[in-house]
């Protein structure tokens, strides 16, 4: 069934508490492991880029919203981008990089569940956490 828009209440409140949910997921584990950007930065940016995209769409209609959508993914992407490069640079220094990654795709799980790609939404945040925590014991392994 193709999205139509606007949402009723309980969908827009569904699509919001899942992108906070699958946030909070990838923000555990990284909270989890004491690292950067942990579970209210992840939760906070998958959140924040599904409020852009839907109020955008609950506003809009047509080729104006896919348009507009556009522009608004590519805004967040950039915006998301710097979010990150500031968590990793330290001095002349890189650490951190794979923190900036979650952030990043955060901000894409959030955006996908705003769409109503939900599924996507929990896959990719399956596989995030799957790369996360089982290729982390795999690259220790290669490391000795």
């Amino acid at each position: 069934m193709p999205n139509t828009y606007p949402l009723s209440f309980l969908e827009l409140a569904g699509r919001l508490l899942l992108a906070m949910l699958l946030g909070a997921m990838i923000g555990w584990e990284r909270e989890r492991a004491s690292k950067p950007a942990g579970l209210r930065t992840n939760i906070l940016v998958s959140l924040g880029s599904a409020t852009f995209a839907l109020s955008l769409l609950q506003s809009q209609t047509g080729q104006e919203s896919v348009d507009s959508l556009s522009r608004v993914v590519q805004g967040i992407s950039t915006g998301v981008g710097f979010v990150g490069a500031g968590s990793i640079l330290k001095g002349d220094r890189t650490h951190g990089l794979t923190s900036a990654a979650t952030v990043w795709i955060s901000a894409a799980i959030g955006l996908g569940v705003s769409v109503g790609q939900w599924q996507m939404g929990i896959l990719v945040t399956v596989l995030t956490l799957f790369t996360l925590h089982v290729l982390k014991h795999v690259e220790r392994t290669r490391d000795n």
